[in-house]
């Protein structure tokens, strides 16, 4: 049995959304799906299974930062989960993106220490293409514009580079964030479908920092969740 995942297999759906707040994942249990189940509560790491539209989806909190996702990562898997999308914040990088944005990642530079925990030489994360190409549509179908590219996984939220971010920033990166890179690499080396989805929370260009507020960061969390859970609960 997994340790921090406190459930047996079959407790969670195949699909599940990755949101890296516990308060996040009990928010878009109570909001979104029916008939929900708590099935973790270990070490405040929250999960629910309940479903969207008729079809069956777990939520699942991942903590912060790559090593904490790993874990939950994998044990998700030992679980039978097949289909995993990260819903969370980043760090816009981009002059001109908004707060509230949403970015659909494509890869994830790997600048944290776990992905170098499983992978000795140059690799490069990558997101599954049938959740990249799923989401985009969903958005398309709800009229909700994204952007899709690169993003950067980092280790250090409050990054003593400061320089970093317009180096990123040039370099075509469209975000920060602190667990894509090891959720796209253990999706490749388990075989499971991996993907993630992203609200602007933040904008990190240009010298200045500008932070969303609570009002519009709810707003915009609940249109990427609805992508989201379309997204994740597609036959396509």
């Amino acid at each position: 049995m997994p340790i921090h995942v406190r459930a047996e297999p079959g407790d969670y759906a195949d699909a599940v959304l990755l949101p890296g707040d516990p308060l996040r994942a009990r928010y878009i249990a109570d909001t979104y799906l029916d008939d929900v189940k708590q099935t973790n509560s270990e070490r405040g790491m929250l999960g629910f299974r309940g479903s969207w539209e008729g079809k069956d989806v777990s939520v699942q909190s991942t903590g912060m930062g790559c090593p904490s996702a790993a874990i939950v990562i994998e044990e998700l898997v030992m679980l039978g989960c097949t289909k995993l999308l990260r819903v969370g914040t980043c760090g816009g990088l981009q002059p001109h993106h908004k707060l509230g944005d949403m970015i659909v990642a494509l890869t994830a530079v790997p600048q944290d220490g776990t992905v170098n925990s499983y992978i000795k030489e140059p690799h490069c994360p990558t997101a599954d293409w049938g959740l990249v190409h799923g989401a985009v549509h969903a958005a398309k179908e709800m009229g909700q514009p994204v952007h899709v590219g690169p993003i950067v996984s980092s280790d250090a939220f409050y990054n003593p580079d400061g320089e970093q971010y317009q180096r990123w920033s040039e370099r075509g990166i469209l975000a920060v964030e602190m667990e894509a890179a090891i959720l796209f690499t253990l999706g490749a080396l388990r075989k499971v479908h991996a993907g993630c989805l992203l609200t602007v929370s933040d904008i990190v260009v240009e010298g200045e920092f500008t932070r969303i507020t609570d009002e519009e960061l709810r707003a915009a969390v609940d249109r990427m969740t609805r992508v989201a859970l379309a997204t994740v609960t597609s036959s396509h």
